[in-house]
């Protein structure tokens, strides 16, 4: 591994981009992120002086940054030998030891003469037997480890291979802990062939969900120099292929039976790797299904069965779905979750990277179970038992409060409906919800370039206005006597206007279009027009009503607020008009 490489990964453990590492030793920041790049890419070597500086920055000790480093045998071997070169005086010789029973009593060791090395075999060997002895913890242990090589992330798990029959391999896998959305990264996986290295790019080697985990695969029966095309076709790679699939699930599930506990915990680390697996690969997904979990908002997990188990009583809806309740954000959601669990509900957590098409995964295979985000409708329609109380507002009274409401709602950030429904006195005067549908095509859009249809499509809202309220049922009151003065003289001519097209429909009733005298025809489109035109005119004095009333606009900005979608100028608004309607 040269200079260049070795600076990029401790850089990477810590974090930190190029153009961060260059300003913290020194550079301009126009140019720092293309000076590390430069050292990176090992186009350019730093001198000895910057080296200092660089890991003192990155926290290592320097000499890490330019001596071997092991990654897989001949890396050890290769290390053996530039250090005997750099260091003379290396012993080899024959030991007897009998510490370990899985070692033979004699075998070989090595020494160095090399302080720093030297000084790390006595300490590590100093912990090691204090772990066996039971003098120090596992974790203690650990932080040990983590000391020495500046490697705070262990991996969740690890998953070694040994195969003699009928094909060779050894190797080790491991899930590493994934601290961001943004952190998954693919070809972390070696492959060789009898300890000479082949690639890092396995896909359609081993299975695609695999490419996601570290790791050293090595296998004799793996042929060397030959196209991609070659192994993907070749009957040893196929084995070997299908036999990681399965020592990985099978791995995992012995985890799951024996150490429930212990999985549950990192859990929320390897779903990403487990799901990802089930997406792809059919065999691995009838493998894993059994130990798949979900996590509600109170922290407790469940498998797939359990959780049917768990909820399908009481979400069940009147056609049978099983009604799966979920939330993206916990803080955000924290309304509709409550009016869910005050409905005796539960509600799952799912805000991985690919929860939304494991959702559809379920889905699929399940026809009778449905998830719903606990924002995407009103609670009563979420798991609908039967039919729900209609609004007793007439149709003219919704379209009037419609044009009071429109007048207030955001322009910007989404297209927004109005709707009326009949809630209860006790639920909220005005709530958002957003379409599950358009909502979730969006979400895979961003992941699925082919979907990009949805992805440029507006965000869709729906305000909820709860007719049952007092607040809202005064706001009606207000509107009708406010405005009657002004609407009723346009109401009535709108009337006589649709009574004489009425007439016009009488006397051409059963006549074909090019029957209809052209007069009539004529005097249709003006009364069309004049009720079209008057439409507009109480639309206008309505919107204007409604963009003075500070109550509507009151609660509209809460309805927002609550959604995490008042922000800016919007937000300042509705603080001083908080502070005015408090005096």
């Amino acid at each position: 591994m040269a200079v260049g490489d070795r600076i990029k990964r401790a850089r990477n453990l810590r974090g930190m981009t190029q153009k961060e590492l260059g300003i913290a030793i020194g550079f301009e920041e126009k140019s720092a992120d293309i000076r590390i790049a430069q050292y990176e890419s090992n186009t350019r070597t730093p001198k000895e002086e910057l080296l200092h500086k660089i890991a003192e920055v990155l926290n290592v000790n320097y000499r890490s940054l330019y001596e071997p480093t092991l990654y897989a045998a001949e890396d050890v071997m290769y290390t053996l030998f530039e250090l005997d070169e750099h260091y003379p005086g290396t012993r080899l010789y024959e030991v007897t030891d009998t510490t370990d029973p899985d070692l033979p009593e004699k075998h070989m060791a090595v020494s160095f003469r090399y302080r720093l090395l030297d000084e790390f075999l006595k300490e590590w060997q100093l912990h090691k037997k204090q772990l066996r002895e039971g003098e120090i913890t596992k974790e203690e242990y650990l932080d040990f480890y983590r000391k020495v090589f500046q490697d705070y992330k262990e991996p969740l798990f690890w998953i070694h291979l040994n195969m003699d029959y009928p094909f060779n391999l050894t190797g080790i896998l491991y899930f590493p802990k994934i601290s961001n959305k943004f952190e998954i990264q693919k070809n972390k996986i070696q492959l060789y062939s009898n300890q000479v290295y082949v690639t890092d790019s396995v896909e359609g080697i081993v299975p695609e969900y695999l490419t996601l985990l570290h790791g050293v695969i090595d296998s004799p029966d793996i042929p060397l120099n030959v196209s991609r095309s070659y192994l993907q076709s070749d009957r040893n790679v196929k084995k070997i292929s299908n036999h990681i699939t399965k020592k990985v699930a099978d791995s995992l599930t012995d985890i799951f039976k024996n150490n429930r506990e212990e999985y549950e915990k990192k859990w929320d680390d390897l779903k990403v790797f487990i799901q990802y697996g089930m997406l792809t690969d059919e065999k691995f997904a009838e493998r894993a299904n059994p130990i798949v979990l979900l996590k509600d908002t109170d922290g407790k997990y469940f498998t797939l069965e359990e959780y049917e188990n768990l909820v399908k009583v009481n979400q069940t809806d009147k056609d049978n779905h099983i009604v799966y309740l979920y939330a993206t954000d916990v803080q955000e959601q924290y309304t509709y979750i409550q009016a869910a669990k005050d409905k005796g509900y539960d509600v799952l957590v799912m805000d991985g990277q690919l929860d939304t098409h494991f959702i559809n995964h379920i889905e699929q295979k399940n026809a009778d179970h449905k998830f719903l985000r606990v924002d995407s409708d009103v609670i009563d329609k979420l798991i609908p038992k039967n039919e729900t109380k209609e609004t007793d507002w007439s149709e003219a009274e919704q379209e009037e409060m419609k044009d009071v409401f429109n007048a207030q709602l955001p322009k910007e950030g989404g297209m927004y409906v109005v709707n009326f429904e009949a809630l209860g006195e006790t639920a909220d005067p005005v709530l958002i919800t957003r379409s599950e549908f358009m909502r979730r095509m969006k979400e895979m859009a961003a992941m699925n370039p082919g979907m990009g249809f949805y992805g440029a499509m507006d965000d869709q809202f729906t305000l909820v206005v709860n007719t049952d309220h007092k607040l809202v049922k005064n706001i009606l009151a207000d509107e009708q006597k406010e405005m009657a003065a002004k609407l009723e003289p346009i109401d009535f001519e709108i009337k006589e206007n649709e009574g004489k097209k009425t007439e016009i429909d009488e006397l051409n009733k059963g006549k074909k279009e090019d029957e209809i005298p052209q007069v009539d025809k004529d005097r249709k489109k003006e009364y069309d027009d004049k009720i079209n035109g008057l439409r507009k005119q109480k639309q206008e004095l309505l919107q204007e009503y409604g963009k003075g009333n500070q109550v509507v606009g009151q609660l509209i900005d809460l309805a927002l607020l609550a959604n995490g979608l008042l922000k800016g100028e919007a937000l300042n608004k509705f603080v001083k008009r908080s502070v005015e309607l408090i005096k």
